[in-house]
């Protein structure tokens, strides 16, 4: 039996259709209802779905005003009201807006101007930004947008740009992930073939709303199922977060599994009476960290499988859980293979690329100014996620790792050459290579390994890198040596850097 799971055709999105009208449909019918509540230690700020579309509509009007439909606007901002009501303010004027990493630097920031050509910057000004010559509106003034005369979403082909996000390409740079407004329906194939979300739910998610991962599982299913999305203000500690998961009765907890583990560090046990399961993606969920939690808490933990291309297409659900040791299953309407080198699936039982077919409706449109890096991804009906994989008989998938050397961040992927290009940069260093390496059971870190012709001033490097990269792409290792091995053809060997490290750390 060939590596192929259909699981019958996506229902079609409806045309004319606005991501954000789709989005915020529940606040006609529930307008009331708290969809949004930014927890801090001691107090949350709500807001309800008929503020929400309030805010939003004069956002809208206020972005309109001043742009054309299409036109781009970079989004530089952390985990607040602004974000979501700018975000979708400007999808629902028919503007394009591209959220970003609060934790880049300013010269990453530069680094993506050129090809994105944004209209205008909405930021916090407590975030870094380089001298540019765009508009920037602080975020503090989207609160006056607000009251601007409001707008409507704007319907139109689904199959029109959305929004932009941003991720690692294996070329080392960032790539802008071009997604339709269709993207934010494919997403309601998630809710059976993972969440198991309804309307009742409270959905606490942990991570940055500029993430893929937040922004789809923390705020916009949510809401497109009428339930309430309970964010963390920056800030908040780990350790906190039991507590703000007990006192706001989340009933659904979403993260990476870093955070399962720092959440887990005290070994207590969790009195969550209304958490029903946890939601994890990002990175493979550890065994231990699985079997710790649902110790500690009584309740368990589904994953998912994707990427920002196609967001989670991969799952086990309440309703299908995952054989022990795989992801799960395809979600409904999703139809997934495992292609070998020839770009032919493989019989069940063996390994190779795990592919989605290219009809997927949460698929990219395709990497923006990058049409030749779009149609390497693709081969016949499919797309190729670049990681690979294993279907047995049932159609479960087990999870073999990355095709290429990509790390993973705390479940954000970061390209090695990215890094590479930072410290290349510092004066006296000749040759470098970024891995990840395990440092205890079940934690990696990225590791720097660099040889320089003299001797090095490592606070410097260490200050230089700060200054380049955000604190998550940052190594937590500088490790020097004499040489870096390479291939007969000359290629950089960084698994042999990592195994060789290993191997004399005694790492698991």
């Amino acid at each position: 039996m060939q590596s192929i799971d259909d699981r019958g055709p996506p229902p079609p999105c409806p045309a004319p259709f606005n991501l954000a009208a789709h989005v915020l449909a529940p606040a006609a019918e529930t307008p009331d209802k708290i969809a949004l509540a930014v927890l801090g230690p001691s107090r949350a700020e709500r807001w309800s779905y008929a503020r929400l579309a309030g805010a939003v509509a004069g956002v809208a009007g206020a972005l309109a005003a001043q742009h054309d439909p299409g036109a781009r606007v970079l989004l530089r901002l952390g985990n607040s009201v602004a974000f979501p009501v700018a975000f979708l303010g400007a999808i629902s004027a028919g503007l394009i807006p591209a959220p970003v990493s609060a934790q880049l630097t300013a010269p990453e920031i530069a680094a993506l101007l050129p090809g994105l050509a944004p209209a205008r910057i909405i930021a916090d000004p407590a975030l870094p930004l380089p001298e540019t010559g765009i508009p920037v509106t602080p975020a503090g003034e989207i609160a006056g947008w607000q009251g601007h005369a409001p707008l409507a979403p704007i319907p139109g082909d689904p199959d029109r740009p959305g929004y932009i996000v941003y991720t690692s390409g294996t070329s080392g740079a960032a790539r802008g992930v071009i997604h339709a407004h269709r993207a934010v329906w494919a997403r309601g194939m998630m809710r059976a073939g993972w969440y198991g979300l309804t309307a009742e739910d409270r959905v606490l998610h942990a991570g940055a709303l500029n993430w893929t991962y937040t922004l789809g599982t923390g705020l916009l299913d949510p809401w497109a199922a009428g339930a309430t999305a309970l964010i963390p203000e920056p800030g908040v500690a780990p350790r906190r977060l039991p507590l703000l998961l007990r006192r706001h009765e989340a009933t659904l907890f979403a993260a990476a599994p870093g955070l399962y583990r720092q959440m887990l560090a005290a070994g207590a046990r969790l009195d969550l009476p209304k958490l029903r399961h946890g939601l994890s993606a990002g990175e493979k969920l550890p065994e231990a960290t699985r079997a710790a939690w649902e110790a500690a808490t009584g309740r368990p933990i589904f994953e998912a499988f994707g990427m920002s291309e196609c967001s989670t297409f991969l799952s086990a659900s309440p309703a299908r859980p995952a054989p022990p040791g795989t992801l799960g299953y395809a979600q409904p309407g999703r139809t997934l293979a495992i292609l070998g080198p020839d770009g032919a699936p493989v019989p069940r039982g063996e390994a190779g690329t795990i592919a989605v077919a290219r009809s997927d409706p949460g698929l990219m449109l395709g990497y923006l100014g990058h049409a030749k890096e779009t149609a390497a991804r693709y081969t016949g009906a499919w797309f190729l996620t670049g990681d690979l994989g294993e279907m047995a008989g049932d159609g479960a998938i087990t999870y073999l790792g990355r095709a290429d050397d990509m790390m993973n961040a705390g479940g954000l992927r970061v390209s090695p050459l990215e890094v590479e290009a930072v410290l290349l940069r510092f004066p006296g260093l000749a040759e470098a290579a970024a891995t990840e390496v395990t440092v205890k059971a079940n934690t990696t870190v990225i590791a720097a390994f660099y040889r320089a012709d003299g001797a090095l001033d490592e606070a410097a490097l260490s200050a230089h890198i700060s200054a380049h990269l955000a604190r998550y792409k940052q190594p937590r290792l500088l490790i020097p040596v004499d040489a870096l091995p390479r291939s007969a053809n000359g290629k950089l060997r960084r698994k042999a850097l990592r195994s060789a490290y290993e191997a004399e750390h005694g790492a698991p």
